[in-house]
């Protein structure tokens, strides 16, 4: 939208800082294992928001030198200094999100995926056919996410199709880079809470896509997302519809739940018996493919990780979830990470009970020290660096937006966060900093013990939208 972009109607213009240059310390992922700490770098972000410049090791009277040598000479460009205790992060991403559950978060532990529906998240969910309450409620979700550090997060609506385009309205307006999708269902929910038909589904669906790309037709923040909640509840009509969508539109994600409980996966083998999988079931549909996103991924057998690999689809990891449940289920992530399937992480809001993704980072390394016992070894537990790459560059390979985000290669847009680890007004409850701990040292603190208060500034394309 800077440099000459045409702004989408209604979008409302976060607060500006462009260009931006920071100098000090960065941190980002370069592949899955490898995190980049640099101290004493110099960033330059230019007016459409793109990376124009990662210098390292350079000192501070050289700043303007280096800048000059770039034909970066307006006297007036700010200068961000990074104190110690400071840097900069690539924004998190948030894979897997279900925004009308935003208000029942933490609610419903215990119970299995189905009686949890039907007893705690539709009649929450009905609620959204109030346009003032999805209002209300979505204004609250994205803003919260946003406090968190998510710069990117692939949403599920409710079914309502006029709740769904409030939600993208929200995106765009706040600034977040998002995947919206009007979610599908058509069978086993109640009669106050699914589509009705077939036809009725598909006809919401395309009536909110056409929303999204009049609101934002170059897909600068918000794109539709197409949403069949899981088979469950979505007779063939209606995948087989979808498919058809995406066939027409080879542009738009797809995202859907996948081997999650074992009770949805005998209910989707009951319902669909001439499939022998879940991976069988949805490609046949149309909707296994380079962009698909499916969720969770726990009970996945040999045939169903080679056909997600063969098929590029991205795996959205939700530890929190996972394990606060029903059961506690341990997904194969060293595995997936074993064959390059791209895997990212997804807080599963009210699925789980944190709308963090620093906390799902954490579970992930616990989860994957009890997926490496039991597994005998056979899948080695995650490192901290791994963690911080699925919510970062992994977040953005999932959703296939790793060309333009997920670290700061030059060329990418500036997704970022600051972190602040020692001022009063953001130090929280972080482990105290020391004199003596180097940037390593306060990025594991941050890791381990930070939260949201640390994340002082958040930028999507260059810009500033955390209020």
């Amino acid at each position: 939208m800077g440099g000459g972009e045409k702004i989408p109607s209604g979008y409302a213009m976060p607060r500006a800082c462009i260009p931006l240059v920071f100098y000090g310390s960065m941190i980002h992922s370069v592949s899955v294992t490898e995190v980049e700490i640099i101290e004493k770098g110099l960033l330059v972000v230019g007016p459409d928001g793109k990376i124009v410049l990662l210098q390292r090791g350079i000192s501070q009277d050289e700043v303007p030198n280096v800048l000059a040598q770039h034909n970066i000479t307006r006297p007036s460009l700010p200068i961000r200094h990074l104190k110690r205790g400071e840097f900069i992060c690539p924004g998190f991403f948030d894979t897997h999100n279900h925004a009308p559950q935003w208000a029942q978060r933490g609610t419903g532990r215990g119970e299995v995926i189905m009686d949890w529906l039907n007893h705690t998240t539709f009649p929450h969910e009905a609620k959204f056919e109030d346009p003032e309450y999805a209002k209300k409620t979505y204004a609250s979700c994205v803003d919260g996410f946003i406090k968190q550090g998510i710069t990117t997060a692939s949403y599920y609506g409710s079914l309502h199709g006029e709740a769904t385009k409030i939600l993208a309205d929200i995106c765009l307006e706040k600034g977040q880079r998002a995947f919206v999708g009007k979610c599908n269902m058509n069978r086993n929910a109640p009669d106050y809470y699914r589509d009705f038909t077939a036809k009725e589904s598909l006809d919401v669906t395309e009536d909110f896509i056409a929303h999204c790309r009049n609101i934002d037709p170059g897909k600068t923040l918000v794109t539709p997302i197409l949403t069949p909640r899981f088979a469950v509840a979505c007779d063939g009509d209606v995948l087989g519809g979808l498919g058809e969508i995406a066939k027409a539109n080879p542009d738009l994600p797809i995202q859907t739940h996948f081997d999650e409980a074992e009770q949805e996966m005998e209910i989707t083998r009951e319902l669909f018996p001439e499939f022998d999988s879940e991976a069988d079931l949805y490609e046949h549909y149309g909707l296994l493919n380079e962009r698909s996103i499916l969720a969770h991924c726990i009970y996945v057998g040999e045939y169903e990780i080679q056909r997600i690999k063969d098929l590029d689809c991205g795996v959205a990891h939700c530890p929190v979830s996972n394990t606060t449940g029903g059961a506690f289920g341990a997904a194969p992530i060293r595995e997936f990470l074993r064959r390059d399937i791209k895997v990212g992480l997804g807080t599963d809001s009210g699925g789980g009970y944190s709308s963090s993704i620093i906390d799902a980072m954490r579970q992930a390394f616990v989860v994957s020290n009890a997926k490496q016992l039991l597994t005998d070894g056979k899948d080695s537990s995650l490192s901290l660096y791994e963690c911080f790459y699925l919510a970062t560059l992994g977040g953005a390979r999932v959703c296939n937006l790793d060309a333009k985000v997920g670290n700061f290669e030059v060329g990418k847009e500036f997704d970022a966060l600051v972190i602040n680890t020692v001022d009063k007004e953001y130090s929280g409850i972080i482990t105290m900093i020391e004199d003596v701990d180097l940037l390593k040292v306060i990025f594991e603190k941050f890791l381990m013990s930070g939260d949201d208060r640390n994340i002082a500034e958040v930028y999507v394309k260059g810009r500033s939208i955390k209020m």
